[in-house]
């Protein structure tokens, strides 16, 4: 099994001060040994990568808990858009399916209430894995 086997994983990020912060993300297999996910411009990882492009990878449950006796896979994160971003896009509506809908639905739902968009799944995150 590989990490794009998973249906959860711990992505961890580093912040300027080197400490790291982890959150749970859909992950998927992208070809050529690389793994993705999608997420929003405006978070706090898409920010985080720009000055450290250094990520590790652990199967997790949805809220990040990390799985025991499971092994951190490290790679490197840039952040995509565009025909990149949407193929992202499709690998991930293409295994999880109609949770794609849900979160994409309570998404527009969260920034009608707040009466502030949110530029949901507007970019992708394509992590090459170390060998």
């Amino acid at each position: 099994m590989t990490i794009a086997d998973e249906k959860y994983v711990s992505f961890t990020t580093y912040k300027r001060d080197g400490s790291p912060v982890s959150t749970a993300v859909w992950i998927v297999d992208l070809d050529d040994g690389a793994v993705g996910f999608y997420t929003s411009s405006t978070s706090f990882k898409t920010k985080r990568l720009k000055n450290n492009p250094r990520v590790l990878l652990q199967p997790s449950n949805s809220r990040g808990v990390v799985k025991a006796g499971t092994t951190p896979v490290s790679g490197t994160a840039v952040v995509v858009d565009g025909a990149e971003r949407d193929a992202v896009y499709a690998r991930v509506v293409s295994k999880y399916g109609i949770q794609v809908k849900i979160t994409r639905g309570l998404a527009k739902l969260g920034g009608w209430i707040k009466r502030k968009p949110f530029p949901y799944a507007d970019r992708g995150v394509v992590i090459t894995l170390d060998a």
